[in-house]
């Protein structure tokens, strides 16, 4: 699968990102390269392997989930760009082109 300059300025565009026309060429090569990796990596066939009970080893050193107070929600919303209603208001990702 390639990408198209225009994927990868709307993809710097969500991430924010300020591309120069080189680097715009640049990332849509090293991306579409990647995406033919995983293309690739698709057409394994793993249908005779076991799925894996959990990507983690056993008896991983991992801390305990426990509770714990969070950051006062004034706290953040001060630090929001945009709130509406006591909540971040983010801009869509997903959009039709």
């Amino acid at each position: 699968m390639s990408l198209t300059l225009s994927q990868v300025e709307h993809i710097a565009h969500l991430a924010r990102l300020a591309l120069t026309e080189d680097e715009t060429q640049q990332y849509c090569a090293q991306l579409s390269a990647i995406l033919e990796h995983f293309t690739r990596l698709q057409a394994v066939d793993t249908s005779s392997l076991p799925p894996a009970a959990s990507g983690s080893p056993a008896g991983s050193n991992l801390r305990s989930d426990e509770p714990r107070p969070g950051l006062e929600r004034d706290i953040l919303l001060r630090t929001a760009p945009d709130v509406v209603h006591d909540q971040f208001r983010v801009p869509p990702v997903l959009e039709e082109q």
